[in-house]
C-alpha cells in the first residue's frame, strides 16, 4: 500500500492525512522558520513514513519552490521549502501548491467533475479552476489567485495591496467588519451565525454584499471558463446555512440575456478540502515539481 502523506498549512493550524490517519495542530509560528518546520516535522512523524508528500500552501510560492510572500506570515517569505522540507523528509519526494488550487482538485474529485471552479470563503478567500480534470493553468505556474480578483474599483483595501478584491469584500473578516458597521459594535463569530440562521436584517445585509461580490466573480469567471458548476466551500461559509444558495440567487441577477447562469453549489468537503486535496498531489507528483 502507497502512503501519501498530505500536509495542509494554514494560518493557525496545520493538518496531516495519510490512508486513514489525520491529525491536526494548533500554532502560532515561532520567529525562525526551522522551528516552525521541527514541529511539524514532530506532529506527522506519528503517522508513519511516508512514499510521497504533498503540501497545502496559502503562501505564494515560485517554480524553485521559494517562498515569495505569505502576509500573514512573513518569517516564511524567502525560504526554500524544498531545501526545508527535504531535512524533514530526506529520501521523500516533496511537491507544494496553492491550497485554494489543491481544495478545487479535491472538490473536482470528490464530485466526479471534471470542470468546475471553486471558492473556498474563510479568513481569506482562496480557490480553483479545474479544467479536463486538471488543475488549470497548473500548479507549476502558480496559483490560481480567484480571491484576488477585482470586483469593485473603489471598493476597501486588500492585503495584497489593491483594492476591491473579493477578498476584501467577501472573506469572513470582511463580512464581520461589514456586520460591525451596520450593528455598531462588532460582533464575535458565534452571534453573527446566530443572528444569520435567526434572520437578523444587520446579519442577513452583511452577507448578501459578500454573496454578490463572489457571485460577480464566478460570473466573470464562467464567461471565460465554461465550468459544469461553480463550488462554494471553506470554513465561513459551511458555518452560514444557505450561504451558497445566497451566492447563486444573487449570481442570477447578473445573468446575461439568453444565456443561462452557470449552476452555484456547496461544496462537499467543508474544511477538509485542501488536506484531501494535499494528499491528491502527492499521489500525483507531476501536478508539482520536485
Amino acid at each position: 500500500m502507497t502512503n501519501h502523506l498530505g500536509i495542509d498549512v494554514g494560518g493557525t493550524k496545520v493538518a496531516f492525512r495519510m490512508g486513514k490517519r489525520t491529525g491536526e495542530m494548533r500554532w502560532t509560528p515561532f520567529r525562525d522558520i526551522r522551528d516552525d518546520l521541527a514541529r511539524i516535522a514532530e506532529a506527522v512523524r506519528e503517522l508513519g513514513e511516508p512514499d510521497a508528500v504533498g503540501v497545502a500552501m496559502p503562501a505564494t510560492v515560485d517554480h524553485t519552490g521559494r517562498v515569495t510572500t505569505w502576509p500573514s506570515r512573513p518569517g516564511w517569505t524567502g525560504a526554500d521549502l524544498y531545501t526545508l522540507f527535504d531535512e524533514i523528509f530526506p529520501s521523500t519526494p516533496v511537491s507544494f501548491a496553492d491550497d485554494g488550487d489543491l481544495a478545487a482538485v479535491a472538490e473536482a474529485d470528490a464530485a466526479g467533475c471534471a470542470d468546475l471552479v471553486y471558492f473556498g470563503v474563510g479568513t481569506g478567500i482562496g480557490g480553483g479552476i479545474v479544467s479536463g480534470g486538471r488543475p488549470w493553468p497548473g500548479l507549476a505556474r502558480g496559483s490560481c489567485e480567484l480571491g484576488h480578483l477585482i470586483v469593485d474599483r473603489n471598493g476597501p483595501a486588500c492585503g495584497c495591496g489593491r483594492s476591491g478584491c473579493v477578498q476584501a469584500l467577501a472573506s469572513g473578516p470582511a463580512t464581520l467588519r461589514r456586520a460591525a458597521g451596520l450593528l455598531g459594535h462588532e460582533p464575535g463569530f458565534d452571534e453573527f451565525c446566530q443572528a444569520y440562521q435567526d434572520a437578523r436584517g444587520w446579519a442577513l445585509a452583511a452577507v448578501q454584499e459578500s454573496c454578490a461580490a463572489l457571485a460577480a466573480a464566478a460570473v466573470g469567471i464562467a464567461e471565460l471558463a465554461h465550468p459544469s458548476r461553480v463550488l462554494i466551500g471553506g470554513g465561513f461559509a459551511a458555518a452560514l446555512p444557505g450561504f451558497a444558495a445566497e451566492v447563486a440567487a444573487q449570481a442570477k441577477t447578473l445573468a446575461a440575456n439568453g444565456k443561462p447562469v452557470v449552476p452555484i453549489q456547496p461544496a462537499a468537503l467543508g474544511g477538509l478540502s485542501s488536506l484531501h486535496g494535499a494528499v491528491l498531489l502527492a499521489a500525483n507528483q507531476h501536478w508539482g515539481k520536485h
